[in-house]
């Protein structure tokens, strides 16, 4: 038999169709197994059912993906809008989990909306204003047409990042309407836009864990170095390994 592949918990959202469902897309789940090497279980975003410590304590990892919600203003003292998609289960569960996590010394990484949660997990705010020109245009129906949109960031000098991609400028695509505001308390940037200076990544070591978000979808871009760098850091970090001490151009 071969080691025991590490077990890397997804977070799912609430979603509509002709019931209620809990929904997570593909493209999030399939990086994992095919770049970090991980088994996938899903977190449903259902309160009731998540009692986060026993959860934590069966996971190696976490992802708190992308989202058609955002995360509710009184998460961070923000302005409630009556029109802003939000899910509140979400919230609850992601937050609990990331807190957790961390405090079990496992890896939190963040996608999007997951990197929101953990700024707001680590005490800071998010604008609407702060997005730019990256908010939704079009039909959730039509995929291709949503990330298409495209920028530039800059990663920091001696980052985490900048030395796993190997390049201090890159392309990215996002969609996202929720931006960090204020950083969290503790967390570091890892790249920035230079156009209106919004943070689009951040990490920490937080105690023992190694905790990465991303406002980009490398998930969404895995031929690109910034798109596979991000789940083969996971890959190591669910697996223990330090991901602040190496390149990942030497574990490929």
């Amino acid at each position: 038999m071969g080691s025991r592949r590490p077990i890397v918990g997804v977070m799912c959202c609430n979603e509509q169709t002709s019931r209620p469902i809990q929904a997570v897309a593909t493209r999030f789940v399939r990086p994992l197994a095919d770049i970090a090497g991980a088994s996938v279980v899903l977190v449903p975003a259902v309160a009731d059912a998540v009692d986060a410590p026993s959860v934590a304590d069966t996971l190696d990892g976490l992802l708190l993906t992308g989202s058609r919600s955002n995360v509710a203003g009184h998460r961070y003292a923000g302005p409630s809008d009556p029109d802003e998609p939000v899910d509140e289960e979400r919230d609850e569960v992601a937050l609990r989990m990331g807190a957790a996590m961390i405090e079990r010394g496992r890896p939190v990484f963040g996608i999007c909306r997951g990197m929101q949660e953990i700024n707001v997990l680590f005490g800071g705010t998010l604008s609407r204003e702060a997005c730019g020109d990256r908010h939704l245009s079009g039909s959730w129906d039509d995929h291709e047409a949503i990330f298409a949109h495209r920028h530039d960031v800059v990663l920091t000098d001696g980052g985490l990042l900048s030395r796993s991609i190997g390049h201090r400028r890159i392309s990215v695509n996002s969609i996202h309407e929720q931006g960090v505001a204020r950083l969290g308390t503790g967390l570091r940037i890892e790249a920035i836009a230079p156009g209106d200076g919004l943070v689009e990544a951040v990490a920490t070591d937080a105690g023992d864990a190694a905790v990465l978000a991303v406002q980009w979808h490398p998930e969404c871009d895995l031929a690109a170095p910034a798109g596979a760098s991000f789940f083969t850091l996971l890959g190591a970090a669910v697996r223990g390994a330090s991901i602040h001490s190496f390149s990942t151009r030497g574990l490929q």
